[in-house]
């Protein structure tokens, strides 16, 4: 697909021939007890797993899928969020499907004025498990996105490819350390001080920490230890289909500011 075809299909959101929805999972401030946003995961239309999804996406037609992945999640959270709520929606995004872009966020932004969710509300993860093809167009689409106040986040830190590399070119607003370098470290020292490491880091360049995985309390607290406040994982919630999970003793942040 050339560069002039891919940007027609962004503004275009041609029509996918399988169907999809998404599940939240919530990020947890534990520093202030709240909800700090919800991540939207793909899921099949019954709560099949993402690969099953992601095995239909293919080089001719991820561009669609990457647009209607958004609109999608835009569009429940218009519905689940409560509104006048702070609380962000955390959308997974594929770099290489992203040709030009301003056009391809289009239609993120009209999904958002059309639902009246607040499109500053919105960050965008983009992962280091996928080898991005062009590194200085993939500083652009950070750029770009910045202008127009999303945040950024560089998702599974520490597990794909040149992690401190990519770190150093985008600066992204957060950086989000992959499950297996936390799994554990309440008890292994060398991952201990592996996440020391790279908090220290992130916090020389401006970078917010979140942890993700977190399926102990014993990790939860080590975490907690090296300054690390934002965290996702069993331990909190599992993905709920088309719904926002209960958390134990985690609130939205409009019910924590009234309280």
């Amino acid at each position: 697909m050339t560069k002039e075809t891919g940007c027609r299909a962004c503004r275009a959101g041609s029509a996918l021939d399988f169907d999809f929805s998404m599940a939240f999972q919530p990020i947890v401030d534990v520093g202030t007890g709240s909800i700090w946003a919800y991540e939207a995961l793909v899921r099949g239309p019954n709560g099949e797993p993402a690969p099953t999804i992601l095995s239909r996406v293919t080089d001719e037609n991820r561009y669609q899928f990457d647009q209607a992945a958004r609109v999608r999640a835009i569009e429940l959270a218009g519905r689940l969020f409560p509104r006048d709520s702070d609380t962000r929606l955390s959308i997974n995004f594929m770099p290489n499907a992203v040709y030009e872009p301003v056009a391809c966020i289009r239609a993120s932004l009209e999904a958002a004025r059309r639902v009246d969710f607040a499109h500053q509300r919105l960050m965008f993860e983009f992962t280091e498990q996928e080898r991005f093809r062009d590194i200085a167009h993939v500083q652009r689409i950070v750029t770009a996105y910045r202008k127009q106040g999303f945040l950024t986040a560089l998702d599974d830190f520490g597990a794909g490819f040149a992690g401190l590399s990519l770190l150093a070119n985008f600066r992204p607003d957060l950086i989000k350390v992959d499950m297996d370098l936390l799994r554990g470290l309440d008890t292994d020292a060398g991952r201990h001080a592996i996440v020391s490491g790279v908090v220290a880091i992130a916090r020389a360049l401006g970078v917010t920490v979140l942890a993700e995985g977190i399926e102990t309390a014993a990790e939860r607290e080590a975490l907690r230890a090296l300054g690390i406040d934002l965290m996702q994982g069993y331990h909190f919630a599992k993905p709920m289909l088309e719904a926002l999970p209960p958390v134990a003793g985690f609130a939205p942040k409009e019910a924590a500011r009234a309280a």
